[in-house]
């Protein structure tokens, strides 16, 4: 009788073994096997991180196996199991992969196809189709949208992680619980004796050492040496943790009367402001989304404030980036002063400070938070919903999503809710944040999420004439890295343009993003079909790139950057000034956050900046969903280019006293996660 050997991986995550009876059947061309338990005599089966080999003999030639049924019965108590894979070893000796990589949880019986990826078009068989079918039904209905705010991009259906379907939990739901992680991060920063201390205020710069100088880095202590200079706060716009805001000024704003009068003394190329526009040396950062957003009202002990600031910014001769005048507010006037680095030394260290604030504003709710988290969920959940594991697309993109719809679930749970933890120490909790969104929702475009177009888009594109824009640099390499991998697995798959054209579930997931992750806005951009190999590459680069590159760059550094409260006041105590020559040290003080809302802060900032426990990184996947030779040998062509990257960003960090590393592929997770 025809005998085949059966060896089952367990995952080696925590609590992914089980002691519940776990049945296999075969399903062949040519027939169908009785159910066999799996079963070693005085053998603990099923353990995590085991790898067990079972024969399994069956009555009759089953012909080509088609599909593996696993059933999992109660033993004792429920008992989820983690299943890596299945490896078939048929009576002709061929070996057959079976991938799985999912929980197994309750009384069910699994369907798993061999790990060969195949398009809707591919399958010809009956109970292939079906099974096709059925997995993408059963989805849909696990999978389902919900409208978390109004204007916000659809998010998942769960009002907590335990109600998120087993696959997508995080092993450990304590490894992302945001209250034990930031009170954790107090008590490592040894800053515990503060955090209680709400509406007190520091004595001075100084006083903020007390909770700095526990945990510091190379980048964070310079922060704090020079934050004051004007070139650190110019820096921070082109290679700091909000490093997309900045644009070149090809015309100054009518809402910013600066004069070449208040600037004269700024600029050294012996031009006229405006001459000095039209070759391209003056930049602006212009945070106006934060206009008529409402402060945090939730401690009625403390008043919050919230500027909208227009910040101009010069290339000097050393092509170095500097602020020359910053006005706090939208509508000029007499009481909204344009600042000048002629001004008092105070009035024109706050006005900097107010954008400082503002920046981190911007940077943790819309480029952080809604350009990489949310738009990560909508991928994730239109992935889950419109194609099946087999699809090519699928097994591409699962690892980029790896963990993303859970780490925004527990960030709804505690994090971003009303009375969440934003809350406690940000001008724009308590509901501004929300506001901020749904006005930023206007200019989340396709070509805002494609590297290159952004970077044209605000005028940053030459190497040539501002030469120190590291984000842009590393970025673009990534970008290529990650373009021309995903075009070499579409072109295994896809044989020409009309494939890509005539896959149902390809469209069906493109069409999911735009209908329900951009609320079907055409203004957005967003294809509703793919037409093209070129134009599908492009979008699976965007979905790659979005929630691992770009994640990168404005999420780890935020320690960095933001941990030295003076360069990134997560609230203000006092509004704008509104005349010059009245600003004081002490009054700077009293304006940032109290001490209490310094450790919320600083918890944060640490604990967000810390990579998963084993973290994956760009270029990794442990999980081998695909089997074909020619894609791995894609994937192994990918992290060579990758190391390269690696190596090149080593080698110019060595000069620099500021080393800017987020972009390098080996600090780049594969997902968002945290």
């Amino acid at each position: 009788m025809p005998s085949y050997t059966v060896t089952v991986a367990t995952g080696s995550q925590w609590f992914a073994g089980t002691d519940d009876y776990i049945y296999l059947s075969l399903v062949g061309s040519a027939g169908c096997s009785e159910k066999h338990l799996l079963d070693k005599p005085f053998y603990n089966d099923f353990e995590r991180g085991a790898v067990d080999s079972y024969d399994v003999t069956v009555d009759e030639e089953l012909g080509e196996i088609q599909l593996v049924r696993i059933e999992k019965r109660k033993y004792w108590l429920n008992d989820d199991w983690y299943l890596k894979y299945i490896t078939l070893k048929t009576p002709h000796g061929d070996y057959i992969e079976f991938p799985c990589y999912r929980w197994i949880t309750g009384d069910v019986e699994v369907v798993l196809r061999d790990g060969r990826a195949k398009l809707a078009r591919d399958d010809q068989i009956h109970i292939l189709k079906q099974h096709r079918r059925k997995e993408l039904e059963t989805r849909q209905k696990q999978y389902r949208w919900m409208e978390w705010n109004p204007g916000f991009p659809l998010s998942i259906d769960a009002k907590c992680h335990k109600d998120l379907p087993r696959d997508i939990q995080f092993d450990s739901e304590k490894g992302v619980d945001f209250v034990l992680n930031y009170s954790k991060a107090m008590e490592n920063l040894f800053i515990n004796r503060f955090m209680h201390m709400f509406q007190s205020s520091w004595n001075d710069f100084a006083d903020f050492e007390k909770i700095f100088v526990k945990i510091s880095n190379t980048i964070s202590e310079r922060v704090m040496n020079h934050w004051q200079e004007d070139l650190m706060f110019g820096y921070q716009f082109l290679n700091g943790c909000n490093p997309v805001l900045i644009r070149r000024c090809t015309e100054l704003p009518e809402k910013l009367p600066v004069t070449m009068e208040m600037v004269e003394c700024s600029l050294e190329r012996q031009l006229s402001l405006e001459q000095e526009v039209q070759q391209g040396n003056i930049f602006i950062v212009d945070f106006e989304l934060l206009d008529g957003i409402d402060a945090n009202k939730t401690d009625p002990c403390t008043l919050q404030f919230l500027a909208a600031p227009i910040c101009l910014l010069y290339k000097n001769l050393a092509n170095k980036i500097v602020p020359i005048a910053i006005q706090l507010n939208q509508i000029p006037g007499d009481e909204n002063p344009i600042f000048l680095p002629s001004d008092a030394k105070y009035d024109w260290l706050l006005a900097k400070i107010w954008v400082r604030s503002s920046d981190f504003h911007v940077h943790q709710t819309i480029t952080h938070l809604l350009r990489t988290h949310l738009v990560s969920e909508v991928f994730g959940i239109a992935m889950y919903r419109q194609l099946p594991a087999v699809h090519p697309i699928f097994k591409l993109l699962v690892a980029h999503v790896r963990f993303t719809i859970a780490i925004n679930t527990k960030a709804r749970e505690q994090l971003i809710c009303e009375c969440g933890l934003f809350d406690k120490a940000n001008a724009t909790g308590g509901g501004g944040h929300v506001q901020m969104v749904q006005r930023a929702m206007k200019d989340l475009t396709y070509t805002s999420l494609c590297f290159p177009e952004a970077i044209k888009a605000r005028g940053m594109e030459s190497k040539e004439d501002i030469p120190y824009y590291f984000y842009r640099d590393d970025g673009l390499l990534v970008w290529e890295a990650i373009r021309t991998f995903t075009a070499e697995v579409v072109d295994i798959y896809y044989e020409s343009d009309q494939v890509v054209e005539e896959d149902p579930e390809l469209q069906d997931f493109v069409n999911d993003v735009y209908v329900y992750g951009m609320r079907g806005r055409k203004s957005s951009g967003f294809p509703k079909f793919v037409k093209s190999r070129e134009q599908l590459s492009e979008y699976l680069t965007v979905v790659i790139f979005t929630a691992s590159a770009q994640h990168a760059a404005v999420n780890f550094g935020q320690y960095d950057w933001c941990s030295w409260i003076p360069n990134a006041p997560p609230t203000m105590r006092a509004p704008p000034p509104t005349a010059k020559g009245v600003v004081t040290i002490e009054q700077i003080v009293d304006t940032l956050p109290d001490r209490g809302r310094s450790c919320w802060h600083l918890g944060a900032v640490w604990a967000l900046s810390q990579f998963q426990e084993n973290e994956l990184f760009l270029g990794m996947y442990p999980e081998e969903h695909f089997i074909e030779k020619p894609v791995k040998e894609a994937m192994a062509r990918f992290r060579k280019n990758l190391e390269a990257i690696v190596s090149v960003i080593a080698e110019r960090n060595k000069k620099k006293q500021l080393p800017y590393y987020y972009l390098s592929p080996d600090r780049i997770p594969n997902s968002v996660a945290i």
